[in-house]
């Protein structure tokens, strides 16, 4: 297989009236989601342990705004089969084209990194391999036995892609039985056109639904970002979507438009309307809700299992 990178330009969607506008001003960041530049000692220690095994991390290649508090307390998030997307997601700052034959090696360099790293919880998600017959899903199984092997006590989330049209790559994932399966439903439908084409609403609800029929006894995950134009009520629909599919845990954060020639961002919500989010979800009934501007999948990600764990025993000790 090659690995020549064919550029795609993000900006040529079904509805491109809908995309950045070059005659509109970019919105000026509220003090609410501003970040400090990482500058510290235990920063750089994660960025060589990174180096040393090869590695690449969605923290980097998304541009996250929390790389520096993460990478800090060792928080990485692993982004295995390559930096290369056969997605052209519009929200996405990862880089679009054919992606390069898989690393054999990459999930022991994985599972040693994680032990190295010393971390109780790890998320390892990946870019869109709709090139590979199984989605990739069998690199992810294969990466959670590595960490398995070299790091025992660590729990293991993984944030797949939808895996459309491949049959049986699901229970490829869940046979090796991660911690937490999580699929990001990204947005509401009506600008699944527009900001994530590739994918499709409903089968992505259909994953996660069965990912729970797997592993009835596993915790299962989504997120979605604010800030594209949706509206509060179609927020809460698809609040309801995920319960209906029995998902445990929502995450809702503050969409940051890349570049220009990514999806315009049309407002920021304030922390008081992430706060409002957060009480509407857990009144829904989610295990677990993270809902600030600076939310990601990944962010707190350690802290929030063990809670999502001590609400899940709570929960089956009330009478």
């Amino acid at each position: 297989m090659s690995a020549m990178t064919v550029v795609i330009d993000k900006n040529q969607l079904r509805h491109p009236e809908k995309a950045h506008r070059p005659d509109t001003p970019t919105l000026r960041k509220p003090e609410w989601i501003r970040v400090k530049a990482p500058v510290s000692k235990e920063y750089a220690v994660t960025k060589a342990i990174v180096r040393e095994h090869k590695l690449t991390t969605v923290c980097e290649e998304a541009g996250c705004p929390n790389i520096g508090e993460c990478w800090t307390n060792r928080h990485a998030t692993m982004m295995i089969m390559g930096d290369t997307c056969t997605r052209a997601c519009a929200f996405c700052n990862v880089k679009t084209g054919l992606p390069g034959a898989l690393d054999a090696d990459e999930p022991l360099h994985v599972g040693q990194a994680v032990a190295k790293l010393g971390l109780k919880h790890v998320v390892v998600t990946s870019v869109d391999r709709d090139d590979l017959a199984d989605g990739g899903a069998e690199h992810f199984a294969q990466t959670i036995h590595a960490i398995r092997a070299q790091s025992p006590g660590t729990t293991i989330e993984v944030l797949t892609p939808d895996f459309l049209r491949k049959d049986g790559a699901l229970d490829i994932v869940m046979q090796a039985r991660p911690d937490v399966f999580n699929h990001n439903l990204e947005t509401v439908p009506r600008l699944y056109l527009t900001v994530r084409p590739g994918a499709r609403y409903f089968a992505s609800l259909q994953l996660l639904a069965r990912a729970k029929e797997l592993v009835p006894t596993g915790f299962t995950k989504s997120g979605l970002m604010v800030g594209l134009g949706e509206s509060r009520e179609e927020i809460m629909q698809v609040m309801d979507d995920l319960r209906a599919a029995h998902v445990d845990f929502l995450t809702i954060g503050q969409y940051l438009q890349p570049t220009k020639k990514h999806a315009r961002l049309e407002r920021f919500w304030s922390p008081e309307e992430f706060k409002g989010l957060e009480a509407i979800a857990k009144a829904k009934g989610f295990l677990m809700v993270s809902a600030s501007p600076l939310t990601r999948s990944s962010y707190h990600a350690d802290a929030d299992f063990a809670q999502m764990k001590a609400n899940r025993a709570a929960q089956h000790r009330t009478p």
